[in-house]
């Protein structure tokens, strides 16, 4: 049985799945697990995973679920090349510094600022107030700066000279509200710089194909309406304000 990859492109978590497989031509079958249609919460996905999110790694009858912990796996058993996630201990321990901080920072105020500006106002027909707005790009700013200062410097990527789990983490992240119009690059050329260095690594082609979905978000709309997912998502849209 092949390695299965169940994704969803609009995922910034599925994405660096997505390209770090491909990336190391590791062969996989892409399971598309449709978010705007719910899929994740539907009976045939959890028989798979009882987590009920993506991604999603079944090998044979091993099923792993959280992108972190599939990107090591897949480091390890097709025994990527070193960069990737380093043998060296303390190369290895900054990758997993920022593996580990990453999920309350860059993800969290890059989330909300994606929720905000792309599925808010789809969801409820009105833009979010300004000032929380505001906020969460003041949140979202703080969190970049201290991505510049604390785990960039003056390094080329995160651990070095060279690309890592972790660049590959922090990008993904970081084109969650590039796809929403905004622009985090902006009085930022180290950031910059450090976006089209990965790129580079990654391959344009690569990376345009996995962002294709997060750049083009003018159907979304539409398909969440025929979908039927505006009245389940109004909950958590309600939760997310209280």
């Amino acid at each position: 049985m092949p390695l299965e990859l169940f994704l969803d492109l609009h995922s910034q978590p599925c994405r660096s799945v997505f390209m770090f497989a491909k990336k190391n031509n590791i062969q996989f079958e892409f399971k598309k697990i449709d978010l705007t249609a719910g899929q994740q919460y539907g009976e045939e996905f959890g028989k798979i995973s009882v987590v009920k999110k993506v991604p999603v790694m079944r090998d044979g009858d091993f099923v792993l679920t959280e992108s972190i912990a599939i990107l090591k796996y897949l480091a390890e058993k097709f025994r990527t090349a070193d960069h990737w996630y380093p043998a060296d201990l303390q190369k290895r321990a900054l990758v997993n510094e920022y593996l580990s901080w990453q999920h309350s920072a860059i993800r969290a105020h890059g989330s909300k600022i994606f929720w905000f500006r792309a599925m808010v106002p789809i969801i409820t027909g009105a833009e979010v107030p300004k000032e929380k707005m505001d906020s969460a790009m003041e949140d979202l700013s703080a969190s970049l700066q201290l991505f510049e200062d604390k785990f960039l410097q003056d390094r080329s990527f995160i651990v070095g000279d060279q690309i890592s789990l972790a660049d590959l983490v922090a990008l993904v992240e970081v084109m969650q509200p590039v796809g929403t119009g905004v622009d985090v690059f902006k009085d930022r050329p180290k950031l910059r710089a450090w976006s089209d260095r990965v790129k580079e690594e990654m391959g344009v082609a690569l990376f345009d194909e996995a962002h294709n979905t997060i750049m083009n978000l003018h159907s979304l709309p539409q398909t969440i309406q025929d979908k039927g997912m505006l009245e389940f998502l109004k909950p958590k849209i309600q939760k997310m304000f209280n």
